[in-house]
């Protein structure tokens, strides 16, 4: 072999360059990043994709947080808007009473029932009271999936045990009654103490049976709470201070023994007063909250609720002439008492299609009274009439449907909007 010659493989000529691109064809594109092959809906801020899943209806919220993690956690966020599913509602039934001047309503007792939206929810939801708690238990409060019920015949000054129901998880639990070690010092006022309900403060996660609750009492002129913490079954009770920024100056009998929630807060009616009582979940501090003074001091004259639309605090009142008045919380050099009138409709039209109504003003006034929003936010108020029925009055559309049971019983007062525990378990934070 010849010197000089290399032993592998043999050199290749070199490949020619690519011909130069001419001045007029376009540049050839860069090779597509992973960024380009998202859909842009990703490129939203997670602000205004929560803004976006504020609009959806509670159904579609809930399939929108299970696309992926991001969603979910806007999802999340845009929960306290959406107002929680609607399942049904419970009551005790109510017989007709008889027409004016009879008495206006039935005093028979009737188990509470729950009368579902649709044949989904009655076998999903259901209270499972024994014969002996049908007849014993009355339903104090529900809220958050939760049915609290105490005893119908308590002692006079005696703090009551609590029966706590999930109607959709079948799950119960029996409270004892707070002890009398709960007051340091003993308790001085238990011969000055009147009950007006349970009510639920909170609930730490849906899929458990772990809650705050708060009992309200009158304690001689002051309001007291006390408060039962649950976790899976286990209750201890404290008792809070008694009031002092508050005084009941009146017959505590003119409370309503049961409250009403709206807009974060929890407010007890007083009847004949220009003023109802409330409690902040978050300090459980007392206050009073003041009416318009355009409404007066009537029996039933206001109720207090949310709007439908957003939530906000309102109040809706049924004036002499059947006109029905939308008030909302605002400050304007024209606002009553803090509170701004909003919305006024007449229901005398739609009050004619009931039968046997009188139609002159006087008698018509006098049988004819609001009962109560519906706290569902479904846009309709209840309509009580003294021997004529009970009705359900949509605000938008001037529905009268009347609330009546194939046994021909009515529903009863008050009526209580039964929701799904809310937010759901998979988008609740562990406590």
């Amino acid at each position: 072999m010849a010197r000089g010659k290399c032993r592998g493989r043999k050199a290749q000529a070199p490949r020619a360059p690519p011909p130069a691109a001419s001045s007029s064809s376009s540049p050839t594109p860069p090779p597509p990043t992973p960024t380009d092959k998202e859909p842009p809906i990703n490129a939203l801020p997670e602000h205004d994709l929560c803004l976006i899943l504020r609009r959806l209806a509670p159904a579609d919220l809930l399939r929108a947080a299970l696309a992926c993690r991001r969603w979910r956690r806007a999802a999340a966020r845009a929960l306290p808007r959406a107002p929680p599913p609607l399942l049904g509602y419970l009551f005790h039934p109510a017989g007709v009473a008889g027409p004016f001047p009879l008495n206006p309503t039935d005093k028979t007792f009737h188990p509470a029932v729950f009368m579902p939206l649709d044949a989904d929810a009655s076998k999903r939801v259901s209270l499972a009271l024994s014969p002996s708690e049908a007849r014993g238990f009355s339903v104090s409060d529900v809220h958050l999936g939760l049915v609290l019920l105490l005893p119908r015949a308590l002692p006079e000054g005696l703090l009551p045990r609590v029966l706590v129901l999930d109607p959709a998880s079948r799950r119960r639990a029996l409270l004892p009654a707070p002890p009398r070690a709960a007051l340091p010092g003993g308790d001085p006022w238990r011969g000055k103490r009147m009950v007006f309900g349970v009510s639920v403060l909170s609930r730490a996660h849906p899929s458990r049976l772990s809650f705050d609750a708060v009992c309200f009492t009158v304690d001689g002129d002051r309001p007291r709470a006390w408060v039962a913490t649950v976790r899976d079954a286990d209750c201890t009770w404290r008792a809070m201070p008694r009031s002092e920024d508050v005084r009941v100056d009146f017959d505590p009998w003119l409370f309503e023994d049961r409250c009403v929630r709206a807009a974060g807060d929890i407010y007890w009616h007083i009847c004949n007063s220009s003023r109802a009582l409330k409690l902040d979940p978050r300090t459980l501090d007392f206050s009073y909250l003041p009416v318009p003074a355009e409404l007066g001091d009537r029996f039933k004259k206001y109720r207090i609720g949310e709007t439908p639309e957003d939530g906000r605090l309102c109040m809706a009142a049924l004036d002499d002439d059947m006109e029905l008045q939308i008030w909302v919380r605002g400050e304007a050099k024209w606002s009553d008492r803090g509170w701004l009138l909003e919305r006024r409709m007449c229901i005398n039209k739609a009050l004619h299609a009931v039968p046997g109504l009188p139609r002159d003003r006087m008698h018509r006034m006098a049988c004819t009274w609001l009962s109560d929003m519906d706290y569902a936010r479904t846009g309709k108020v209840f309509i009580q009439t003294w021997g004529y029925g009970r009705y359900s009055f949509h605000m938008d559309t001037g529905k009268l449907q009347r609330l009546e049971m194939k046994d021909g019983k009515e529903h009863g007062h008050p009526i209580w909007a039964y929701t799904l525990a809310w937010p759901p378990a998979f988008l609740a934070p562990e406590d």
